[in-house]
């Protein structure tokens, strides 16, 4: 298939479902999938208008997404991955860091992803082979080459305790970088390692819809994406650790994988 249709559909399925999310504001409902786990109209408004659109474009196209969507139409080489709206909890709050994401598989291989921040209106896009960018320009991760130097981000799994393995690691990393944030959603964090804004971010607890994008826009502008345990990555296993691709990522391995006591 052309890949600058796929593309062209893909962002504009973005920015129709972020619009959704944007007119929901002072609107929507909440309520909890689990503990913490929050879910509002707008999720269910933007998933519908970025399933309607790629599927008015390609009605025998697979479909997964976050809000109960598993389409499989067994012909189809292609699985389109969409989370309507990544980082609910900040949306809910107002806290302006969340976006719509939407990856394309084709035989269970990533070859397209876009995630777009309706706040800021940035647009970050990949093809496979082609590179990433930010609104049409070529973007690339920082070269910091030590943690002391590297501004890091971590996901914490939805209603955490302190007994949590991810908090032993979160506290075991934060004294050996320059700072160490929590932020509330995944695509945006790889796409800030894209784009070298941030150095480097792991999660352990994250689904396909939460990765599937920004896992391709990170490779693409150059960055590392590994599990956390430096298997080869598979947006089916929720370990993710990636990085700017300089010692940093074996630096943070090292540390999230040691002997917990």
């Amino acid at each position: 298939m052309n890949s600058t249709e796929l593309l062209d559909v893909a962002e504009t399925a973005a920015r129709r479902g972020a619009k959704c999310l944007l007119d929901w504001v002072d609107e929507f409902r909440v309520s909890e999938k689990g503990r913490a786990d929050l879910v509002t109209d707008a999720d269910f408004a933007s998933q519908k208008a970025i399933l309607n659109h790629i599927s008015d474009c390609y009605p025998d196209h697979n479909m997964l997404g976050e809000e109960g969507l598993n389409k499989q139409d067994g012909d189809s080489e292609y699985r389109w991955v969409i989370d309507p709206l990544d980082g609910t909890s900040n949306y809910v709050h107002g806290f302006p860091y969340y976006c719509v994401s939407i990856g394309l598989e084709h035989q269970g291989e990533l070859v397209l992803g876009v995630v777009y921040d309706p706040n800021r209106d940035e647009m970050f896009s990949a093809v496979q082979g082609r590179g990433a960018t930010l609104n049409g320009t070529p973007i690339a991760p920082s070269r910091f080459l030590s943690l002391d130097q590297a501004m890091l981000v971590a996901s914490l799994p939805v209603g955490v305790t302190g007994r949590d393995i991810a908090i032993d690691r979160f506290l075991r990393v934060l004294p050996e970088a320059q700072t160490l944030q929590r932020t509330g959603s995944a695509a945006l964090n790889l796409c800030y390692v894209a784009a070298g804004r941030i150095d480097g971010y792991w999660s352990s607890n994250l689904k396909p819809w939460d990765m599937a994008a920004g896992v391709l826009i990170c490779r693409e502008a150059g960055g590392a994406v590994t599990s956390i345990e430096n298997a080869e990555f598979t947006i089916e296993n929720p370990s993710i650790l990636a990085t700017n691709g300089t010692n940093i990522h074996v630096a943070l391995q090292a540390l999230l994988t040691e002997t917990l006591f």
